[in-house]
């Protein structure tokens, strides 16, 4: 390779891809992003960003505007017929995060990763389709629709569930399209409901859903439509989408609506697909070129954003010669039982919401409805859309013991700086790790200088050492004297890539 070579090439400029590259460039590496399109999307089918997702854009600097541009138009009220039947309260489920979940467009979260990007010196290449890769020992050369090779020591697809990237090298994607079919609108409506939070009309013809979105030119009646039709076989055009939204709307809420102008008009097929591996060699996939499955309770985006930020620091530790190229098998361990288990959730979802048969109806207009009513149901909802919850500790490098257990996600917490300045822990992470030591206590500095320049000391109010991944989940946890402890993780987690 030569000193202009890339050391990762990143294939798609979508929120995966943008991530990503955000964190290899914060980690001190090389980068190149292309993207076969013509430029940035400006609209898009995700339009919800979960607290998981506030918190990696926040450890990457990516946040910006976000929470500010966005709704929080977090209740969700489901009626039958004219009747309200069930309110959720989707809010902040108060977990120290960078922010509660935000009803914001991905093209908005795509514009402000590309923006952290320009900062960290990297922007998209566009109209750049790969067509061909190769590999060998050392590199692999993304072949370019306009001739272009680009060696690199890494590629990494994100280029979505048609993948070239993923096709290329051979890998599978076992699933299925289903019949499931649903009609997007953004559109500008005049009608008596509340923008307050999501309404949802449940039909015996199918479900319809109503976001309010944000407005641009400030009308404030802007709406996102989500309108289950399987009477739809092929595409219908623009103008097609629109007469059916404005027979569908009034015909399934039982409400007057006049139909105004469309900024979006889409239909999209339910796809249930996951990749039977996410490695060929230095051939990487991540994102919706790995897994692919219903968009109910804004999985997709998020799932995406967090394949790429534990992706990161592992591409960099290998790039750098401080780990074994074993540590990225690790990526694929910690994070396809997390898809795996994403779309059963979403599966089981998209069945209860599309139930035709008279027995599934009853039990998602009668007993669902009562059940999700309940407060607990209701914080456990919340809780598992936020993918807080999201533990290694059963991966290659979790572990047991007492809370939190290595592989644990960490909430942020107040901590000081070695020269007494206060500082937040997610803050500090992004693109560094950072060993958290009790007040007067140094050892087990040098061992963790093996990571690199990449390491921040900080102070915090415990008892014990702990090591904190720049994911923000616990590496190793030990008590000050344990230095060994620290430096056996660190042979194994760096060595063979299992520290268990």
């Amino acid at each position: 390779m030569s000193a202009t070579d890339p050391e990762v090439v990143v294939v798609g400029a979508g929120p995966t891809g943008l991530t990503l590259a955000c964190s290899l460039r914060l980690h001190g590496l090389s980068v190149r992003v292309v993207d076969r399109a013509p430029g940035p999307a400006t609209t898009s089918r995700a339009n919800f960003l979960h607290a998981r997702g506030s918190e990696v854009l926040g450890r990457i600097g990516a946040l910006g505007q976000l929470p500010d541009e966005s709704l929080r138009a977090m209740r969700i009220t489901n009626y039958l017929g004219d009747r309200p039947v069930m309110t959720l309260e989707f809010g902040d489920p108060s977990m120290r995060t960078a922010a509660p979940p935000m009803v914001v467009s991905q093209a908005k979260v795509e514009a402000a990763l590309r923006d952290r990007l320009a900062q960290l010196g990297v922007e998209p290449e566009w109209g750049r389709a790969v067509v061909g890769v190769s590999q060998d020992g050392d590199t692999v050369v993304a072949e370019l629709g306009d001739g272009e090779e680009i060696r690199a020591q890494w590629i990494v697809g994100c280029d979505g569930t048609s993948s070239v990237t993923r096709q290329l090298a051979g890998i599978a994607f076992p699933g299925v399209k289903l019949s499931e079919r649903f009609l997007l609108a953004d559109v500008h409506l005049d009608w008596d409901v509340d923008r307050g939070g999501t309404s949802g009309w449940i039909h015996p013809d199918g479900i319809l859903g109503a976001m309010p979105m944000p407005d641009p030119s400030g009308r404030d009646d802007l709406w996102r439509l989500f309108v289950y039709d399987p009477t739809a076989v092929q595409k219908p055009s623009d103008s097609e989408i629109r007469e059916r939204i404005k027979y569908v709307v009034p015909q399934r809420t039982g409400l007057s609506v006049t139909v105004g102008d469309a900024e979006w008009l889409s239909m999209f097929t339910v796809h249930r697909r996951l990749a039977d591996k996410y490695r060929n060699g230095r051939i990487l996939i991540a994102g919706d070129a790995a897994h692919a499955h219903a968009p109910f309770g804004g999985q997709g985006m998020l799932t995406g954003i967090g394949d790429a930020e534990n992706l990161a620091f592992k591409l960099a530790l290998v790039i750098r010669n401080l780990a074994s190229d074993k540590l990225i098998d690790t990526y694929e361990a910690e994070r396809r039982p997390l898809a795996t288990e994403v779309l059963r959730g979403t599966s089981a979802v998209t069945r209860v919401n599309v139930a035709s048969n008279p027995v599934g109806r009853f039990l998602r207009d009668h007993v669902a409805t009562r059940l999700f009513g309940l407060p607990f149901v209701q914080r456990w909802t919340t809780y598992t859309a936020s993918q807080l919850w999201v533990s290694y500790r059963k991966g290659p490098l979790g572990g047991r013991g007492g809370k939190p257990r290595p592989g644990d996600r960490i909430a942020d917490r107040y901590c000081t700086r070695p020269d007494g300045t206060a500082t937040r822990l997610h803050s500090e992470l992004g693109g560094r790790w950072v060993l958290l030591l009790p007040g007067g206590v140094s050892v087990g500095v040098e061992s963790v200088r093996r990571l690199g320049d990449f390491v921040v000391l900080l102070r915090h109010g415990g008892s014990d050492i702990e090591l904190i991944r720049p994911d923000a989940h616990l590496a190793w946890r030990g008590r000050p004297g344990d230095v060994e402890g620290l430096d056996r993780w660190l042979d194994a987690a760096l060595g063979s890539g299992v520290a268990r």
